[in-house]
């Protein structure tokens, strides 16, 4: 026995994966004869109610549920370039994958293997939803073809799955995906961030904590300074979800049993060594000579037999797998259903498709009978409980306390009918939100409107203006009451100009305020004439005043009323039905934000539909074996 973490592994003895009577999964010692190490096939059995779950995964995975925020359990099979990582996938699979130069795997090649009685083989590719049957003769050229149709010619990479099915007599029960060897220096023809590419869709498939990570390492390598070792860590920083492969043992077996048993770098799962397939020898001529290596070797044979060899490596991960699917299947299931509902709780808060003009018409008399209600709130009645907070549509339109008009009525009318239109367009936009064609013929609708309402009232406006310069008049008895109570000031005024000894140049009258009097002091005689002219204005400029804030206010509550409850709704219809607004039809047509979020709900909801049909096939199969 070997010191260490391996020590205390190697104690445990190998176990297979079984259903218990409570449809979860449990881990159940087996023999060591289990795992033949010396002949093929690598693993002579599996638990049959296993297999099930894997499939179940492998339909998800098919099914593409990962686009949904699900991560299913997935071994991930990372390394540096020429580690090794093609070599043990083809001893576990027991076929030639593509070899060379540069980086081999340019996508992520998605490894199914299903154990199968028949002595036939049966291989396929899966992608771009082309499904490609291959042989074990062609495999390596057409993977090669399949990564060119996916990711072109060159030798830049893509994050879109190939998949491979190998369908095979003594292959393990395994799903793995195999992810581009890293490299830091580009060679000719590969994009200069290459490095960048290959680390973030490594880290896009190692991050999530249901994946397992299978790090590949030479072994004459220093396993600190591995980039593969440095990304996992990084995510997986106890260790608990990474298994190492050390491969290459015959070319480095000095120091080798240390580096595994001393464990530097936390590899919480344990190593295993292996010893792949060289040149011409078949699979299993390879475990032939890996085995009697790792018995006679001088420095190999000292490592403890549980952790050397493919057979042991296929054992390791099939336990894995099982573990990791028992422990996530319940919450997938959980994140299915979660995801499924509030997709569709989007769905329902969206606006009813609309299929026929009726339909269309009552949706449009629904959102105009909405928006009035809303204006009538806001323009009339000052109720702002639908925009709580949004300060600016706070209005009212009780003018009567209208302030500084006095020198610019017509601004002061075009002013509030901009902002009645900057009110308005906000409302009817909230309520057709839903519908983009509707959303063009009332935004049409109100500015036209707008336009014609502050056209009419600047007119009126002119028109009062008119009358007021035309002749000075009024029979308001406020003017005389105002005069009668400005003139009663006129001797103190008069008396503060002429006698006054400080003779100040500066003398306060209540409604007019500091009158400079300097100049008013060289005429004596015409000083009452010109107090009494002065008063006279001020009283009757008030009555004026009024006039226009009375007669402005009025008009404007009529205007805004009349805009409410019977302009807009006839502007809008005259808008939607003429050259431009295309009819009440064209409310049939989604905006296209809404009709994009329509799909994609919908695709959603198929997937999702799809994957809870499968896992709840599998939780039916589970519970049935307690029965």
């Amino acid at each position: 026995m070997v010191g260490g973490k391996q020590a205390t592994a190697s104690k445990r003895k190998p176990s297979t994966a079984i259903l218990n009577g409570e449809g979860s999964v449990a881990l159940v010692p087996v023999s060591q004869d289990a795992v033949p190490i010396n002949c093929a096939p690598i693993v002579s059995s599996y638990n049959d109610k296993i297999r099930p779950l894997l499939d179940a995964v492998d339909k998800l995975r098919n099914l593409m549920v990962m686009d949904e925020g699900i991560q299913l359990p997935t071994i991930v099979v990372v390394g540096d370039q020429s580690s090794g990582k093609s070599s043990v996938l083809e001893s576990l699979a027991g076929i030639s994958l593509p070899r060379g130069q540069g980086i081999c795997t340019r996508v992520p090649l998605i490894m199914r293997l299903q154990h199968h009685s028949s002595p036939q083989p049966e291989l396929s590719l899966e992608y771009n939803g082309i499904i490609d049957p291959t042989d074990e003769d062609n495999i390596s050229d057409d993977i090669v073809k399949a990564t060119n149709a996916i990711a072109g010619g060159g030798k830049g990479i893509s994050n879109t799955p190939l998949t491979l099915l190998v369908k095979k007599n003594g292959v393990p029960d395994l799903t793995m995906v195999d992810l581009p060897g890293i490299t830091r220096v580009p060679v000719h023809g590969q994009p200069e961030n290459i490095y960048d590419q290959i680390k973030d869709m490594i880290m896009d498939y190692i991050k999530p904590e249901e994946s397992i990570i299978l790090n590949v390492l030479s072994a004459s390598v220093d396993f600190a300074t591995c980039e593969s070792i440095r990304m996992s860590q990084s995510v997986d920083k106890t260790g608990e979800r990474t298994l190492a492969v050390v491969t290459k043992v015959d070319k480095a077996p000095e120091g080798l049993l240390e580096k595994v048993t001393g464990d530097d770098v936390n590899i919480g799962l344990g190593y295993v060594c292996v010893r792949n397939r060289i040149g011409d020898e078949t699979y299993e001529e390879a475990l032939a000579i890996a085995h009697e290596l790792f018995q006679t070797h001088s420095l190999l044979s000292k490592i403890d037999k549980s952790i050397v060899g493919i057979p042991v490596l296929a054992q390791k991960l099939v336990q894995i797998q099982a573990n990791s699917i028992a422990r996530n299947l319940p919450e997938i299931v959980k994140k299915i259903n979660d995801k499924l509902n509030y997709c569709l709780s989007e769905l329902n808060t969206m606006p009813k498709s609309l299929s026929s003009v009726a339909e269309a018409m009552t949706a449009f008399m629904q959102i105009i009978g909405m928006a009035k209600e809303s204006l009538r709130k806001i323009l009339l009645r000052g109720e702002f409980e639908e925009y709580l907070e949004d300060r600016r549509m706070h209005c009212t339109a009780r003018l009567g306390k209208v302030r500084g008009i006095s020198s610019i009525p017509i601004g002061f009318v075009e002013q509030v009918w901009s902002y009645v239109e900057e009110v308005v367009i906000s409302v009817l936009m909230r309520h057709s939100e839903n519908y983009y064609q509707l959303q063009l013929s009332a935004r049409r609708a109100g500015h036209n409107l707008m336009a014609k309402m502050k056209e009419r009232s600047t007119k009126w406006m002119k028109e009062i203006v008119d009358m007021e310069k035309l002749a000075d008049y009024t029979c308001d008895p406020e003017y005389v009451s105002e005069w009668n109570r400005l003139m009663s000031q006129q001797n103190a005024f008069i008396d503060g100009v002429l006698n006054d000894e400080k003779r100040p140049s500066v003398v306060a009258i209540e409604g007019i305020g500091e009158v400079e009097v300097g100049v008013l002091r060289q005429f004596p005689h015409v000083l009452g004439q010109a107090f009494d002219l002065k008063m006279r204005m001020t009283a009757y400029w008030k009555v004026v005043l009024r006039r226009f804030v009375d007669c402005m206010a009025l008009h404007l509550q009529l205007s805004v009323s009349n805009l409410v409850n019977k302009e807009m709704e006839a502007e809008i219809v005259n808008e939607l039905m003429g050259p431009y607004g295309g009819g009440i039809e064209r409310m049939l047509e989604e905006s296209p934000t809404v009709a994009v979020k329509r799909e994609k709900l919908n695709k959603s909801i198929k997937k999702l539909r799809d994957s809870k049909e499968v896992v709840a096939k599998i939780m039916d199969s589970i519970n049935s074996y307690g029965d």
